[in-house]
């Protein structure tokens, strides 16, 4: 079945932007995944179709009404339709690489992108909108994030990438971050790539870009290595 994202947004004109290109834009002329955008507008209320309103309680900014997302969420999804349902969020949980891969093996998702100070709570609940943030940061509005994520599940599509084995060997799959790479020329302003990767061995090789990729990931991203450790000591209890 086709991966079928649906975005609903209130720039859909945004759309779909840079998924219009390299492999994205391929899988998408190609039919590997589909991409349906919907106006948020569309379902406005009164003659300017109205989709935000006054915090209530009182604050700053406007936020995105209720019973508009609703409508905009009812319209778009078809009956049965089992699809995650998403909310691009600077509070929702963290996208991972992880997570992209349990996305890209389903059937798509529903994505909503937030704007404003954000969505009426209500409606979050009432259509079982899952927040997903991709970073700590805040955005203008959800379509850039969207757009990520998006990028992030197609190219693990299958065809998609030229050879599987690029998505298997990347930061974040076996827990660290990917080890360095180099190409020709074998010398550039006086710096030679690594004997061992001219060597042909292939075992010094694998455990050489091992201990590279356990190297960086100790200095720039500790945590993963915290939790590296922890997976480690969990599966030798189990």
């Amino acid at each position: 079945m086709t991966f079928r994202a649906t975005v609903l947004t209130l720039y859909p004109e945004m759309f779909p932007g840079p998924l219009g290109v390299s492999l994205s834009g391929k899988a998408l002329e190609a039919g590997t995944w589909a991409l349906d955008v919907h106006n948020i507008r569309d379902h406005g209320s009164g003659a300017h179709r109205a989709v935000d309103d006054t915090p209530a309680g009182g604050g700053p900014g406007m936020v995105l009404k209720a019973d508009v997302l609703a409508a905009a969420v009812d319209a778009a999804l078809p009956p049965g339709d089992r699809r995650p349902r998403l909310l691009m969020s600077p509070r929702g949980r963290p996208l991972t690489q992880a997570a992209v891969r349990d996305l890209a093996g389903g059937d798509g998702a529903l994505i909503v992108c937030g704007r404003f100070e954000g969505v009426d709570e209500r409606v979050i609940e009432a259509r079982g909108l899952e927040e997903v943030s991709i970073g700590d940061y805040v955005l203008s509005g959800g379509e850039l994030a969207a757009m990520v994520l998006l990028d992030a599940c197609v190219r693990l599509l299958p065809g998609v990438m030229g050879h599987a084995q690029s998505g298997a060997e990347e930061s974040f799959e076996g827990g660290l971050l990917e080890y360095p790479h180099y190409t020709r020329p074998q010398i550039f302003e006086d710096r030679s790539i690594p004997d061992v990767l001219m060597s042909g061995h292939h075992g010094r090789i694998a455990q050489w870009r091992r201990d590279q990729a356990e190297t960086l990931t100790r200095e720039r991203r500790p945590d993963l290595i915290d939790k590296a450790d922890k997976t480690v000591m969990k599966e030798r209890k189990d």
